[in-house]
């Protein structure tokens, strides 16, 4: 029994008027209630109650203990009720990060109709194709493209997603259309910036193996609705997912490329930090989150 807890058994020994009563309401034995009341005294160095046979009375530092032991405890249990309220209802602000793209043009749309469900959950939304701490920087759940290397965090799969490189009709028109991964070389790749690391390297399969092929071009960023613009523009080729083109190849305003020798789909996946117990709050987005992208179709003819 911590010191709150003992101050909330002085409370009810004075309230009842007796060692024995109070130690009944929290299951405890008279001589359990005693030796927390001699601890108590120990603490403060003063006696706190006169004890006889028939009755007991405060002294006066007993009396300057009661009345403000009544409002530390109080205080206490008001704040538990609080965070216990936060835990259990659908109420309070949940931290969110997302990749760029996905973010703007999925997530988004996805949070807002969770929120007009639960109006009292607020959305912190980080929007980053950097890498996020989810733990050091206090965000509730992340979305990932890939497979999860931290495994301190834990996991529900969104769906599947594969990386396919993409141009626009305008861009293949001028240029031409590449046929095999080595002659991307000549061609003018728009390319992905990860805090201090290029994308220059993209991955294909050849006989069955996968490889690297080193591309470069006159445009790069660290904003992949960026990258998905310019594509879109016919400045050049992107490297991109499949969830956030899949519209424009589906209308014609990029064309799939090199679509032989694509690696296989991997994971799109929430992921939050493990070993904790999880608000309510965050337990039903995570759970909205999975039903929301199930419900998502990827368009007949684009995904192989």
């Amino acid at each position: 029994m911590d010191r709150l807890d003992s101050l909330a058994l002085f409370l009810r020994i004075v309230e009842k008027g007796g060692l024995a009563a109070a130690g009944r309401d929290f299951g405890l034995s008279p001589a359990a209630v005693t030796e927390r009341l001699a601890g108590l005294e120990a603490h403060y160095g003063a006696r706190l109650l006169n004890r006889t046979t028939r009755a007991i009375s405060l002294t006066d530092e007993g009396r300057l203990l009661q009345e403000g032991a009544r409002d530390l405890v109080n205080e206490a249990g008001d704040l538990e009720a609080r965070v216990r309220h936060g835990v259990e209802q659908l109420s309070g602000p949940v931290r969110i990060s997302a990749p760029l793209d996905l973010g703007r043009h999925r997530v988004v749309q996805m949070l807002d109709r969770f929120m007009a469900e639960h109006p009292e959950v607020g959305i912190e939304l980080t929007l980053s194709d950097s890498y996020v701490d989810l733990v050091a920087q206090g965000i509730d759940l992340g979305i990932r493209f890939g497979d999860l290397k931290d495994s301190s965090l834990r996991t529900r799969r969104l769906g599947l997603s594969r990386r396919l490189v993409c141009a626009a009709p305008s861009y293949l028109e001028r240029f031409g259309t590449p046929k095999h991964p080595d002659e991307l070389a000549g061609h003018n790749c728009l390319l992905m910036r990860f805090g201090v690391t290029i994308d220059q390297e993209w991955p294909f399969m050849i006989g069955g193996k996968r490889r690297l092929f080193f591309v470069r071009g006159n445009r790069q960023a660290n904003d992949g609705s960026l990258v998905r613009h310019w594509c879109l523009e016919g400045h050049g080729i992107a490297l991109k997912a499949i969830w956030d083109v899949r519209e424009d190849l589906a209308a014609g305003r990029l064309v799939e490329l090199l679509a032989g020798f694509e690696q296989p789909p991997s994971s799109l996946q929430v992921i939050y930090p493990g070993g904790r117990n999880l608000p309510k709050r965050v337990r039903a987005l995570i759970d909205f989150l999975v039903e929301a992208f199930a419900d998502e179709k990827i368009p007949k003819g684009v995904w192989a």
